[in-house]
């Protein structure tokens, strides 16, 4: 079982590219430094719950499926 920064970036990096956004997109869309989506990938980074609201609304997903 892994660490829950690392699970939540490697959803976040699968939804991602199902939607066929780089990081640099998905960056602009949320208003963060494309450095910020690459650490958050990479679990090394966390996101405020208010950041982790707009990602889900960037994504088009529930919140829940970034979290479960």
């Amino acid at each position: 079982m892994g660490d829950i920064s690392t699970k939540f970036g490697k959803r976040v990096k699968r939804i991602r590219l199902e939607k066929k956004l780089s990081q640099g997109d998905l960056a602009k869309i949320i208003d963060v430094h494309p450095t910020d989506i690459s650490g958050i990938e990479r679990g090394i980074r966390n996101m405020s719950l208010r950041n982790i609201e707009r990602l889900a609304k960037a994504l088009d997903v529930p919140i829940n499926e970034l979290l479960t």
